[in-house]
């Protein structure tokens, strides 16, 4: 049969099965609801874990920082001032170390709350004193213009200028070749009684038969300000008296000693307050918040010749006799203890709401101290 046009045009009716119907809009609203609410969990969770394990990156950053650098510090400071001549009659030199305090009378003179930052008043230094290496620079023997080796041939550094021996083995050009403009030299008569210590103003040079050396004059007792002595070895002005019982000297002859040194100076550059970072020549450690380094000195053990603390945090006010008498005299020290604090760095965001006891910010704070005897030192206190 053929089907007429009106046949052909009906489209039959579709059935829809009772268990094939789709997700109604309701339906539909409550899964992306659900799964929003999921997805939101899985990452509030996983930010928190984020936040946890960059926290503990840090710390353990700081940590491996702060023993590296107490370790370096140990290693320099046992060899503070110890004799470096094998087979040269060079005394260990009484001063092993130089210690710069800055006492403050509290967190807010160098601390900034608000900004997180340190100024420099916050921490110590400390100059480790040792001598240039004795393969490529030997110690040489003081003299005067004769070059003689006599106990009669005596250099004096009130006049700004003295003189030395080649040192063996070398010619004088060789020997007036190694002491440049800026380096610093530790005379030092052949008991180990007696020092002074100068910096160069110009390249040594050959003069007659010896080494002749120019510096600024020291004072008449060997004394020096800290502009011609850095170090801090014999450094007297206003603000630091001499010590009474200082080794200071003028006069240093045939048999006495003059060193080049080569020194390590540990210090925090607070050039970025919000980044401080503990300095040994050219290597840092970032984000440090304290150094500060005590002494133990010597004494007799009389009652008036006692310390009250069991480390000194100011130089000024070391004693052995009367009070103060002694203030800034190093050749007391007898060891050396050092703090040194750590911190990661500052978090931002309202999110991170740990606070640390130390000073309230919002970073993590470790801290270490070791105690070291110097080994030129003695420890009779």
């Amino acid at each position: 049969m053929t089907a007429t046009r009106g046949e052909r045009n009906r489209i039959p009716a579709r059935v829809v099965e009772p268990g094939a119907r789709g997700f109604s809009l309701v339906e539909l609203l409550v899964a992306v609801a659900m799964f929003t609410v999921i997805s939101a969990s899985a990452f509030v969770l996983f930010n928190q874990q984020q936040k946890s394990a960059l926290t503990e990156q840090g710390q353990v950053g700081l940590n491996v920082s702060l023993r590296n650098a107490a370790s370096q510090l140990q290693m320099d400071l046992a060899n503070a001032g110890s004799g470096y001549f094998p087979g040269a009659n060079v005394p260990s030199w009484p001063v092993g170390v130089t210690i710069v305090n800055h006492v403050v009378s509290g967190a807010a003179s160098c601390y900034n709350a608000a900004t997180l930052t340190y100024t420099a008043n916050c921490f110590d230094a400390l100059n480790i004193i040792a001598a240039a290496n004795p393969a490529a620079y030997p110690p040489i023997n003081a003299t005067d213009g004769t070059g003689q080796n006599g106990t009669g041939n005596c250099s004096n550094t009130g006049a700004g200028i003295a003189y030395g021996q080649a040192a063996p083995g070398h010619t004088l050009a060789q020997t007036a070749a190694d002491y440049e403009t800026g380096d610093q030299l530790l005379f030092l008569n052949n008991t180990g009684s007696k020092i002074t210590s100068v910096v160069l103003t110009r390249n040594a040079v050959v003069a007659g038969s010896a080494v002749q050396f120019t510096f600024n004059p020291t004072n008449g007792d060997g004394s020096n300000s800290l502009a011609n002595d850095p170090l801090d070895i014999t450094a007297c002005d206003g603000n630091q008296p001499c010590p009474a019982g200082n080794k200071l000297g003028v006069q240093f002859c045939g048999g006495d000693w003059a060193l080049k040194l080569a020194p390590i100076t540990y210090q925090v550059d607070s050039s970025n307050p919000a980044d401080p970072k503990l300095t040994r020549t050219q290597s840092g450690m970032e984000q440090v918040i304290g150094f500060k380094v005590g002494a133990t000195i010597w004494n007799n053990g009389a009652q008036n010749e006692s310390t009250s603390a069991q480390y000194n945090y100011a130089a000024s006010t070391y004693t052995i006799n009367t009070p103060n008498d002694e203030a800034y005299n190093f050749t007391l020290v007898r060891s050396v203890r050092i703090s040194l604090i750590g911190r990661t760095n500052p978090a931002s965001g309202p999110a991170y709401t740990f606070r640390n006891a130390f000073d309230g910010g919002p970073y993590q704070v470790l801290g270490i101290a070791v105690v070291v005897n110097p080994r030129n030192l003695s420890m009779n206190d």
